[in-house]
């Protein structure tokens, strides 16, 4: 299965799409911070990212642009509340 990094400042969420995702046999790894994910992606190497755009520290755009420098940067499917 998947390494798959949430990225998310609201916990709720996070802990929705984790559990749903854990469930289905997939390795979660979580962060509330654009700074600390892309620290953690770094480290964890993970196959896909679910990335927020309203995050502390960075958010998701700058996190995109840092992840888009990256030859190891993991698929970013971004999951947002802007409308």
């Amino acid at each position: 299965m998947a390494r798959i990094l949430v990225v998310d400042d609201d916990p709720d969420i996070r802990t929705i799409l984790a559990d749903r995702l854990a469930a289905s046999g997939h390795e979660i790894v979580e962060e509330a911070d654009g700074l600390k994910a892309l620290e953690t992606s770094a480290r964890e190497l993970p196959d896909l990212m679910l990335l927020d755009l309203d995050l502390p520290g960075a958010d998701g755009f700058t996190v995109l642009d840092r992840l888009r420098q990256e030859s190891t940067s993991p698929t970013v499917v971004v999951i947002t509340a802007f409308a």
